[in-house]
């Protein structure tokens, strides 16, 4: 359990610092032959940092929930 809260709280820390990314694709437009043209699509993808602030709260509640286990 301890490690999970671990990932969770990194997890949750990068989504809270980094909000998304661009996810490049390329599609083909035109193939005739030896000719070929390609389009690049940036997509972006975007997520709250509300997301990222209960990831590393839920992470921090394993951490501290598996340290009082260990103890008693």
């Amino acid at each position: 359990m301890k490690t999970i809260g671990i990932i969770l709280t990194i997890l949750g820390l990068v989504m809270m610092v980094f909000t998304g990314f661009n996810l490049v694709t390329k599609k083909k437009v035109v193939d005739v032959g030896p000719i070929e043209i390609n389009k690049e699509e940036k997509t972006p993808i975007y997520w709250s940092p509300i997301t990222g602030g209960v990831l590393l709260l839920g992470g921090l509640a394993l951490i501290f929930a598996d340290r009082k286990k260990s103890i008693v």
